[in-house]
């Protein structure tokens, strides 16, 4: 190629303007090599369950008074599982996994993807997968703010933007679009041509003057926006169906103030139920932010802020209301269970049992900055529930076991073909499946 790469470079050819990855022939090189590939997976359409949805928590949860001191179904219940205890039989609290990875904030987002930070992220692995035919492959959602890392990973090192505001989400999911003729004529689906094939001559010639890493790269790039052209074409197929209805309101004023974070997490949770009821997409994720908020709890304001509490230097008083956090965020994850559970699909069954609801973290011990011992909730989807099981390190049977082994569970659940991920390669099946 005659002209050096910048730090954003881009083909442009016939009114096309692509946008390209950061390579390792710029000076601003990516700082971790892509993973490789997943094998190829083959989906069942017969699984038991059929919907995934994960939260992960910035802050994680104070484990001495989440995890019990029994394992098992019998086990006595926690202040932090209280609000829980009604859906005792629908859902396993795991203790002891982890994905072996680094510490610190930076790496929280090992929670979906594994040992390697900014890989192809759990959801994401999924939607790929059974999302293929639906009107959205998946939803990435957040409350509390954009300071922290991404959760959600489409590709190595490339992040899925989340949406933050409860009302931009019900229009996604309710609301008919009113520009979706000029949509048409500004892609190029309608004849089913890509972007790519406007500028292909530049694309060859810039593979040409770059490292043999950059061209996989660039290849698994241009590879990515044929998909994405090809998931546009299929929604673009759709839009003459209905757009599902519902009764439910939303207030006049999103709850996107940071210190109404609890509020935003509520909502979102009554939006994500109604999107699995109407089957708008069967894999949804929602990150719950961690910062500055100063909550008000059952109109009382919290004397700390979130992310203090969260570094309490085992100070009675800030581990008392960090506590009164976690049971809140219990308390919403527990009403939007109960939704599903009170949910049906269309031949009767109950939404909760045909969908994997995950609450985790990639934070084990927020006031540590560790990343050992994420603790794990995953209720419904048609698993046989334990209650609580704990996994130590010390224990030979179970000392290989990660938090990835869970994940390789709950993909063969959704009817998804896997062995291995990241560094895990077998599996819970027989505690869960």
């Amino acid at each position: 190629m005659n002209s050096p790469i910048h730090r954003r470079h881009f083909l442009r050819a016939a009114g096309a303007c692509i946008a390209l990855p950061i390579l390792e022939s710029s000076p601003l090189r990516a700082s971790q090599a892509a993973a490789s590939r997943e094998n190829a997976q083959r989906f069942d359409p017969q699984a038991k369950a059929k919907n995934l949805v994960c939260i992960g928590a910035y802050l994680g949860l104070h484990t001495p008074a989440l995890y019990p001191t029994k394992t098992g179904r019998d086990y006595e219940t926690t202040r932090t599982l209280e609000p829980l205890e009604s859906l005792r039989g629908e859902f396993t609290l795991f203790s002891g996994l982890d994905h072996r990875a680094p510490g610190n904030h930076g790496n929280w987002p090992n929670y979906l993807c594994g040992r390697v930070v900014s890989d192809v992220s759990l959801d994401q692995r999924v939607a790929a997968t059974i999302g293929k035919n639906a009107r959205y492959s998946s939803l990435v959602l957040s409350v509390g703010g954009d300071e922290m890392p991404a959760m959600s990973y489409g590709q190595p090192n490339v992040a899925v933007p989340c949406i933050d505001r409860p009302r931009v989400l019900y229009r996604k999911l309710f609301v008919a679009p009113t520009e979706i003729e000029r949509q048409r004529s500004e892609y190029l689906l309608g004849s089913g041509r890509s972007i790519l094939d406007v500028a292909l001559s530049e694309a060859k010639s810039l593979q040409r003057g770059v490292s043999a890493s950059d061209r996989d790269r660039l290849e698994q790039y241009f590879t990515s926006v044929r998909e994405v052209e090809q998931r546009l074409g299929r929604q673009m197929a759709r839009l003459n169906e209905p757009i599902p209805s519902t009764d439910y309101r939303l207030s006049e004023v999103d709850p996107i103030a940071t210190n109404l974070m609890l509020q935003c997490e509520s909502v979102m949770l009554d939006l994500v139920a109604l999107a699995i009821q109407s089957e708008s997409s069967p894999v949804i994720s929602l990150r719950l932010g961690g910062m500055g908020q100063l909550f008000t709890i059952n109109g009382k304001t919290l004397k700390f802020n979130y992310h203090s509490l969260s570094h309490h230097g085992k100070v009675a008083e800030k581990i008392e209301e960090l506590v009164r956090i976690d049971v809140e965020h219990m308390r919403i994850l527990a009403r939007f269970l109960q939704q599903l559970k009170e949910k049906k699909d269309a031949e009767g069954r109950s939404l909760l049992e045909r969908t994997l609801v995950m609450w985790g973290t990639g934070m084990g011990d927020a006031s540590r900055h560790s990343n050992e011992d994420l603790p794990t909730i995953v209720a419904g989807g048609g698993l046989r529930h334990q209650g609580h099981l704990a996994f130590q390190r010390t224990d030979s049977a179970h000392k290989d076991l990660l938090l990835g082994d869970l994940f390789i569970t709950l993909q063969r659940q959704l009817g998804i073909e896997c062995n291995q991920f990241s560094e895990a390669k077998q599996g819970l099946d027989s505690f869960l499946a």
